[in-house]
């Protein structure tokens, strides 16, 4: 059962448009995120949710309450952005306390629900320290205390680990699905990180230019993508067209190679990983363009007839150099088919 339901909602700034005839759902305790590069839309929607953009169509509901025109100081929604906005004066206790005491709540029950909020994101102890003397995990942790304690009917997260280092990143991302699950907390998380979405959701929204491109399940959208543009922003770098027997360059050059798919499709894709680049004679013949050192293996860029196509080698001590002739092994099995 929905939760939270955007209806054919569009945002405009001006007369661009932003948001078009958007459809949402979101159950009660569900993780989703909205993922997407630069410019799709995935903040603008987010911040007409909060209220802080006011739609220009349709509507947006929460537990069976219509809020497109309720202001966003009466939405109850929690809020962490990618800057944290901590005071810098004021104790992690003092700044989780913050909204609580703006809304005049008694001390007796203020002073355990902040201990609890701090607690929850694991920050017990830490409760006397300013935020120039916590670490930017902890501060993280103290912008989602402040917003969980308020009970928020539904947390909303614009890219909140973006200032953080990558192994700090996989550190929150397990203590962001931890919290949510313990609190039961319904959750919308915006993100451009396709592996921060996959670690994170219960399902995925992908979204380009306003739209929606997919909504599914992290392995769906992984495994089966259901758009050129969602394979190749999920990293099928090698996707062409397929047809009358034959893979074909994407941009409609001439070339062609002669492959057959186990089920109907418009176009086949494939991982850089999924691909082997081989000895001259084993597949579609290339010659290398470029290598990258990856550790465990080497990638390569292979100029093909179909253009250019990334695979992988083992690593080994020689390896192929630029200009190398080489083969390219598609296996039509290993294809997500599109279309």
């Amino acid at each position: 059962m929905s939760y939270l339901r955007l209806e054919k909602l569009d945002v405009a700034y001006g007369r661009a448009a932003a948001v078009h005839g958007l459809d949402l759902v979101v159950g009660a305790g569900e993780l989703v995120s909205l993922l997407g590069p630069s410019g799709c839309g995935k903040t603008t929607t987010m911040r007409a949710i909060a209220g802080l953009l006011q739609p220009s169509g349709g509507r947006i509901v929460l537990d069976g309450q219509d809020i497109t025109t309720l202001p966003a100081h009466r939405r109850e929604m929690g809020l962490v952005f990618q800057s944290y906005a901590l005071f810098p004066h004021l104790s992690a206790f003092e700044n989780v306390a913050f909204g609580l005491r703006l809304r005049r709540l008694p001390a007796a029950e203020l002073q355990p629900r902040v201990a609890a909020a701090i607690a929850a994101v694991g920050l017990a102890g830490f409760e006397q320290r300013l935020p120039a003397k916590l670490s930017g995990g902890q501060q993280q942790r103290v912008a989602l205390a402040r917003a969980i304690v308020l009970r928020p009917r539904l947390l909303l997260l614009d890219e909140p680990l973006s200032n953080l280092d990558a192994k700090l990143r996989v550190q929150m991302r397990a203590e962001l699905r931890r919290i949510q699950r313990e609190l039961g907390i319904t959750m919308l998380y915006v993100t451009h990180d396709q592996d921060e979405a996959l670690s994170l959701s219960d399902r995925i929204v992908i979204m380009r230019e306003g739209r929606v491109e997919q909504d599914a399940a992290p392995e769906a959208v992984y495994h089966s993508p259901a758009t050129a543009f969602v394979a190749g922003f999920m990293g099928y770098d090698n996707l062409f067209e397929w047809r009358d027997g034959a893979l074909h360059a994407p941009d409609g050059a001439a070339g062609r190679w002669p492959l057959q798919l186990p089920g109907p499709a418009a176009h086949a894709a494939w991982r850089p990983e999924q691909v082997p680049v081989l000895a001259p004679g084993n597949g579609l013949a290339g010659r290398v363009l470029a290598r990258s050192y990856l550790g465990e293996r080497i990638e390569y860029l292979v100029e093909t007839e179909l253009g250019p196509v990334k695979g992988v080698g083992p690593d080994v001590a020689a390896g192929w150099r630029e200009g190398d002739a080489v083969s390219i092994a598609l296996d039509p099995a290993r294809a997500a088919l599109i279309g």
